[in-house]
């Protein structure tokens, strides 16, 4: 008797190849999410997704990631931008990000429970045979009081494998989509875990501001990390420290910042070395290592440009 031939995704996963598998999977999620083509959120995705690809060791190009010669035409005919400057471009933000915000569109702020849900039962299908390509860990919900009421705001940690990958997201992120003090507050220490002699940009978020983690594991509420204690002064009794700017809470209180706008002047930092000057400083040294990263390390060809998504629906 005839053995039944292989699917696609069992190659993969006999290949042990998680990236495209979980590219693919991400990426048919949030299609069958999506309102209406074109999404804003899909094309912005399709992005990020096809850029990982093109700086991944070994590279997989679109093709290579989506396997479904149909779906494939598809999306070419409906995202023309992603296929043609994934190669250019870098993404503001990697792929989770995108889906919890179609997520957060699609089942409403307030439905805290289920958003948390479905980002579980997500992660849980990349995560099997112990993958953590396209993997988020945490996600975070802030609010500007500790009301039931008070709108919702959500983040996920970076949903980047290997070092490269993350720092030159985290960076780009600090540059082109993070709220202003947020970002800043990473710059303080990106790309290390060490903090400028000359520039601090820490925040200082008021206890009456809720900023609550969990583990997309198993949904249980996890405390913040040392580093989002020296961010954000966060109150913590935990001692790990992970690489700034890798936090859920970023992406988090960079929602919540951007929306309330007297709070964010409420947390403007207040160091002495927080200038202008030392500023643009900062800037400068972020760019100048997502450049040494893309373009010296992975031979990328940058054209300088943070890729901006179109979509006629969220």
């Amino acid at each position: 008797m005839m053995e039944r031939k292989m699917t696609r995704e069992e190659e993969f996963l006999e290949k042990k190849d998680f990236f495209r598998r979980n590219g693919f999977l991400v990426i048919k999620h949030i299609v069958g999410l999506a309102p209406k083509h074109p999404s804003k959120l899909v094309d912005e995705i399709l992005h990020s997704i096809f850029f990982l690809g093109e700086i991944n060791e070994p590279k997989y190009s679109p093709k290579d990631i989506v396997i479904d010669e149909d779906m494939l035409n598809i999306l070419k005919g409906n995202y023309m931008d992603p296929f043609n400057l994934y190669a250019t471009q870098v993404p503001m933000r990697t792929p989770i990000s995108c889906v919890l915000d179609m997520t957060v569109y699609r089942t409403g702020q307030e439905k805290e429970g289920e958003i948390i849900s479905a980002l579980q039962k997500l992660i849980s299908e990349l995560k099997k045979d112990q993958a953590t390509e396209f993997v988020s860990f945490t996600i975070c919900v802030s609010q500007c009081n500790k009301t039931e009421e008070s709108e919702r705001h959500y983040g996920v940690s970076m949903s980047t494998a290997g070092r490269n990958p993350g720092r030159i997201l985290t960076g780009g992120s600090c540059l082109s989509y993070w709220e202003l003090y947020v970002a800043d507050a990473v710059k303080t220490y990106y790309p290390k875990k060490e903090k400028k002699t000359y520039f601090d940009g820490t925040i200082k978020i008021p206890e009456h501001v809720r900023c609550q983690a969990f583990t997309l594991t198993d949904g249980k509420p996890m405390a913040s990390c040392r580093s989002c204690r020296n961010l954000f002064g966060l109150i913590t009794s935990e001692t790990k420290e992970w690489p700034y700017g890798n936090c859920a809470e970023v992406e988090s209180l960079t929602n919540l910042l951007k929306k309330e706008k007297e709070l964010e002047e409420e947390v403007r930092p207040t160091s002495e070395t927080y200038t202008k000057e030392n500023r643009e400083r900062a800037i400068e040294e972020t760019l100048k290592e997502v450049t040494y990263s893309l373009v010296n390390m992975l031979h990328f060809k940058w054209d300088k440009k943070f890729y901006t998504p179109h979509g006629l629906t969220p």
